[in-house]
């Protein structure tokens, strides 16, 4: 929902950067899997409950997940660079929850296997449509260039970041938060089939 509003703001600060570390030889896909390990290491810092690590070093794997496009952007896209793009966010976006969970499973298990479930569906809701349409030769830059067809939604990249500042920030309240941040992903998922059964049925 809000990835319009964030992409216009940060997109010129990273195409800046980008052209530095393209300068110096930096690739697209280097930057994708390094983002990738600070991710996992996020995850493992909130496992043993070093928060405040963690939310620094979730929101580098964040800057680099922008910059990764930037790169590719200025440098040309790949057909293997977006595939990591996409199997590695979903990778990091299932580790940090686990990380709550394994902090505290008393108290996170349950909101926290609902929040991976609605991811677990949301993400397959929007792989399936974009496989489809782009079968279908549908294209659209709704969100700028990608790699394959985004459509929009209630919860979209923006707000996984915005939640799991708030995991972070509060991870007393991790277990509400991640109820209201599930029931988002479950609509969403749910908007994403009716809007499939509108184009393809």
């Amino acid at each position: 929902m809000l990835d319009g509003w964030a992409k216009s703001r940060i997109d010129p600060l990273m195409e800046h950067s980008a052209e530095r570390l393209a300068g110096i030889g930096i690739t697209a896909n280097q930057v994708t899997v390094a983002s990738w390990v600070l991710g996992l290491a996020a995850a493992a810092a909130i496992a043993f409950e070093w928060y405040v690590l963690g939310l620094a070093l979730f929101l580098l794997n964040r800057l680099g997940d922008g910059l990764d496009g930037a790169i590719a952007r200025l440098k040309g896209s790949t057909e293997l660079g977006g595939y990591l793009d996409i199997v590695l966010d979903f990778a990091i976006y299932g580790a940090v929850p686990l990380g709550f969970i394994l902090a505290e499973p008393g108290a996170n298990a349950l909101a926290g296997a609902v929040l991976l479930v609605s991811f677990y569906v949301n993400g397959a809701s929007f792989l399936a449509f974009s496989a489809i349409a782009a079968r279908l030769g549908m294209e659209t830059r709704v969100r700028g260039p990608k790699s394959i067809y985004f459509t929009t939604g209630l919860a979209e990249g923006t707000e996984t970041i915005l939640f799991f500042v708030l995991f972070c920030l509060f991870p007393g309240s991790f277990a509400p938060l991640a109820l209201v941040f599930a029931a988002m992903c479950f609509w969403t998922a749910f908007w994403r089939i009716l809007e499939a059964r509108r184009l393809f049925g």
